[in-house]
């Protein structure tokens, strides 16, 4: 009887796990995208950030990854639209000195980085940023799923997790829980 009450029990807890990573759905993980700046060569004019820009959509939560070297120039963020287009470095918001920033984008709206050499920038080396509210999907739960938007090593560029996504990370939560609980519960046996 010992053996079959384990059993019963055991299928009682796999059922509550596998109900609860199910009623979860996706909404245990928030995507959390990071985007480096101008794929594989990083803030240089080599890089058409303009067009490595175009259709990416930044939203709060997501990172944007700086890669520079100090032949290109210091990076700068400056605080409107009028010192992003004349290439106006006189009153910056910060400078980034380092060579590689991680840069959070916190709060909705529009940021500009440029280039503090005049000529790289007018020449390109500058960036928009329009940063956008996290989706309506995510919400704020402890569990992240960092996604990274150009990964060197694959030719496209990943931009959210996809629902199948989601629930896999569910589907690996549910049985590690499982797991956890069985092995309790034949131990305790």
């Amino acid at each position: 009887m010992d053996g079959v009450g384990f059993q019963i029990r055991g299928m009682i807890v796999f059922a509550v796990v596998v109900a609860v990573a199910f009623s979860l759905g996706g909404k245990c993980v928030e995507a959390q995208v990071h985007h480096v700046v101008g794929a594989d060569p990083g803030w240089d004019l080599a890089s058409d950030l303009r067009a490595w820009s175009s259709g990416r959509v930044f939203r709060v939560g997501d990172q944007i990854w700086l890669t520079y070297s100090a032949a290109q120039g210091l990076v700068a963020e400056v605080k409107s639209k009028e010192e992003y287009e004349a290439c106006d470095v006189s009153n910056p918001i910060k400078m980034y000195t380092d060579g590689l920033h991680t840069i959070p984008l916190e709060r909705e709206g529009i940021r500009y980085f440029v280039s503090s050499e005049v000529e790289n920038c007018n020449s390109g080396l500058k960036l928009h940023v329009e940063v956008l509210p996290k989706s309506k999907s995510s919400s704020p739960n402890p569990i992240t799923h960092t996604q990274y938007s150009t990964p060197t090593f694959l030719a496209a560029e990943p931009t959210s997790p996809s629902a199948s996504a989601r629930y896999a990370h569910n589907t690996i939560l549910a049985f590690v829980l499982l797991f956890c609980v069985t092995s309790i519960m034949y131990l305790a046996y």
